[in-house]
């Protein structure tokens, strides 16, 4: 996600927000060996804190880094 977006959110019609990621784990193998293989961008209203979650690409580097870690 860009940090160019043109956000207004649909709770409070406030246009400041905060971007951030997370990384998630998949199935049951994944929670075993602890790679975390799902990857979210999220938006987050600054005001009222409404936040929207955007799935990302997990890059293939990033799991083995996850799983060594």
């Amino acid at each position: 996600m860009s940090k160019d977006i043109n956000f207004v959110c649909p709770k409070c019609g406030n246009n400041s927000y905060v971007l951030g990621e997370i990384r998630t784990t998949g199935g049951f193998i994944s929670k075993v060996l602890d790679i975390q293989n799902k990857k979210f961008t999220h938006i987050t209203c600054k005001r009222c804190k409404y936040t929207e979650f955007y799935q990302a690409d997990s890059g293939m580097l990033g799991n083995i880094f996850d799983l060594f870690t």
